[in-house]
């Protein structure tokens, strides 16, 4: 199998078909939608970094921080997290033009899968009624006007990722990633995702850094220290910070706020975002 694969692999690259492919990658398209300024993808390589998380506190931060009209689309299908995080729970509602409102907690107006399925249903969809259900979630969906849309987006650099890179004027994309060096192979697989579609890398946060302790204060990187760094370097990204692991879930809440603000107040000041709102 592995050897027909490869054989396939050899024969694609050969024939330029594996390099037409990727320029049709680069084709930079995608639409925006009415009444939203920028619209921002927090992905990942990978599950389990923090990606949810970061979407959550970064939207919240603009929301209240800089007092920015916020809206917050979960597009992760298979696993949303959004009606979790912010507390909500309610089914959204639909206006006179057959459009869903958002919910909205936080200042941030929300939109996810979620809050249509039961919570413990699965979602066993094909590729076509994934994408269908990201179109409704975009276009069939009242936001009103946003100065920024956050996208938490699907792990990974499938056809869902691409399909939301090329349907949607992205102003640009944040990458999260933990300090793994299986965790930063990925955040570079989808880094490099997002400038074949020609959307800019806004920066890379790390995840889980280190643990602190509560009593001393001593750090630990129990997970390695100093990759997202390299990485970012490397691949001419800017850190946007790392947050740090804590057991206590309670001093969870202070010590993410400091950073998700960096990340904030970095993505409020990018060059590459709208600065018409801005002082």
């Amino acid at each position: 199998m592995w050897h027909s694969f490869f054989s396939m692999h050899r024969i694609a690259s050969r024939s330029g078909l594996l390099g037409r492919r990727c320029y049709s990658y680069a084709m930079k398209g995608g639409t925006s939608i009415a009444g939203v300024g920028d619209i921002i993808a927090v992905a990942s390589g990978k599950g389990g970094v923090g990606k949810s998380t970061t979407a959550v506190n970064i939207a919240v931060a603009l929301a209240k921080e800089f007092k920015l009209q916020v809206g917050l689309l979960d597009a992760d299908i298979y696993g949303p997290s959004i009606p979790t995080m912010m507390n909500l729970h309610a089914k959204p509602e639909v206006n006179e033009d057959m459009k869903m409102i958002p919910v909205e907690n936080h200042g941030v107006r929300c939109m996810s899968i979620g809050f249509l399925v039961d919570n413990d249903a699965p979602i066993v969809w094909r590729g076509p009624m994934v994408m269908s259900a990201l179109e409704k979630m975009t276009r069939g969906v009242a936001w009103g006007d946003l100065d920024i849309l956050v996208v938490d987006m699907p792990p990974g650099t499938g056809d869902a990722q691409l399909s939301m890179s090329q349907r949607l004027r992205l102003s640009g994309a944040l990458i999260v990633s933990t300090p793994q060096d299986i965790a930063l192979i990925d955040a570079r697989r989808g880094a490099n995702m997002f400038r074949k579609v020609q959307v800019p890398i806004l920066g890379l946060v790390e995840n889980m850094s280190c643990f602190k302790c509560p009593k001393c204060g001593e750090k630990s990187y129990i997970f390695g220290e100093g990759g997202a760094q390299r990485t970012a370097e490397e691949m001419d990204m800017k850190l946007l910070g790392d947050r740090l692991f804590f057991f206590n879930r309670y001093l969870l809440k202070s010590a993410s706020e400091q950073v998700q603000m960096k990340a904030a107040l970095s993505l409020y000041h990018h060059p590459t975002l709208h600065q018409h709102k801005r002082t």
